[in-house]
């Protein structure tokens, strides 16, 4: 599994923005079935980089290498039709080098693995719903 500096810094981000937030910062403290909306695994894992409104303009994009990609032009960029399979793959197993611009991307479905204690079922979801949420903010 390939994590960087930057997938480090967002899980202690997470933890600490959800303990901030008067949320529990263990996930332990959570009933065993939850698992969050897309909207709100949006703003806890990606809206750091790619912006509140999936623009690419997070607060943490300046500090990046490549700017992230705009989250709400991806159903534009495929020939009008939201690629439900290209992102979960991207999210599942990460961006790499060509597919999306930068490898700075953090490989999601390994995190949420170690979040839901290898329930696969889970991590699907997990992905499916976030999935969802990115395809709710597409441009119109």
């Amino acid at each position: 599994m390939r994590y960087t500096l930057l997938t480090s810094f967002l899980l202690l981000f997470t933890l600490t923005a959800a303990a901030q937030d008067g949320r529990p910062a263990n996930p332990a403290q959570f009933p065993p079935s939850y698992i969050p909306s897309g909207q709100e695994m949006y703003k806890q894992f990606c809206a750091i980089c790619h912006g509140a409104d999936g623009k690419g303009d997070g607060p943490a994009a300046s500090n990046l290498k490549t700017r992230p990609s705009d989250l709400t032009t991806l159903a534009k960029r495929h020939e009008g039709k939201f690629p439900s399979d290209y992102v979960s793959t991207i999210l599942r197993f990460g961006p790499g080098v060509s597919a999306h611009g930068s490898s700075n991307m953090p490989t999601w479905g390994p995190i949420f693995s170690i979040i839901e204690k290898s329930n696969e079922k889970a991590v699907q979801e997990r992905i499916k719903r976030l999935s969802a949420y990115l395809a709710s903010l597409q441009e119109k």
